[in-house]
């Protein structure tokens, strides 16, 4: 069955919009959990906007030996007050994946993956060393990315993650088989080199099932945006069981 990561940095937008500690970031992540949640997911950015350092300490504890923690950020941006960089939130959290997304400061959020073959050298020390941190290493990759995926494997990148948001675009304007197709394509030459798929961006309660169909393999999906938001509706804990009905 693919694992439903939910990420909680909208919960900390809001907390953050008011200050104190409503609502409260642990008690969403007990909630998900006790919903039935495979893991938690957070992106904490330089700027401080949503979730912490200190969000990723408590996080931390509170899924370990339960669920699998997965911390996403850009290894490249560097350490400022309040925030001590990724590589070092990795080394203080120890999550069981860090997701590296090649995202830049003033990013609204991610919108793009890693081009393997010019970036791949560059990666290739923070993956050795998140690697005898204990951790899998998961790259954020476009959809229609066909190189560079028996390299990453070799480097020690366990998974990649598909940018979904193309699809999700075209999947709100009714014509998304060419985008879906992208998507298959790219899981199948990952998969094809050893690597697990995992994906994530706009992935919605609409468009989650046909993306799960047309790729079986699928290993994880991380979902924030969308769930937080239907939550405000339906509530957080029947929202992750309807995402968790839709993936079996």
């Amino acid at each position: 069955m693919t694992t439903l990561s939910v990420n909680l940095n909208k919960i900390a937008v809001l907390r953050n919009a008011r200050g104190g500690d409503e609502p409260n970031l642990a008690t969403a992540a007990e909630t998900c959990m006790a919903a039935g949640c495979g893991g938690i997911t957070v992106h904490p950015r330089p700027d401080r906007r949503h979730v912490t350092a200190e969000d990723v300490a408590l996080l931390a504890a509170i899924t370990r030996g339960r669920v699998e923690l997965n911390l996403e950020g850009n290894p490249f941006a560097p350490p400022r007050s309040g925030y001590p960089g990724f590589v070092e939130l990795v080394r203080q959290a120890r999550p069981a994946q860090a997701t590296l997304v090649p995202d830049a400061d003033g990013q609204i959020t991610s919108d793009h993956g890693f081009d393997l073959i010019r970036d791949l050298p560059r990666l290739a020390p923070l993956v050795a060393e998140l690697g005898r941190l204990g951790c899998r290493v998961s790259l954020f990759v476009d959809a229609g990315s066909t190189d560079g995926f028996e390299q990453a494997r070799t480097l020690g990148v366990a998974r990649v993650e598909l940018y979904t948001g193309p699809y999700a675009h075209a999947f709100a304007h009714g014509d998304f088989a060419a985008e879906l197709h992208r998507c298959v394509e790219t899981a199948r030459r990952a998969m094809d080199a050893g690597l697990d798929v995992n994906a994530g961006h706009d992935l919605d309660q609409k468009n989650l099932g046909p993306f799960k169909r047309a790729i079986p393999g699928l290993t994880e999906v991380s979902i924030g945006h969308a769930l937080i938001s239907e939550a405000l509706y339906d509530g957080l804990h029947p929202t992750v069981r309807n995402y968790l009905a839709i993936l079996a």
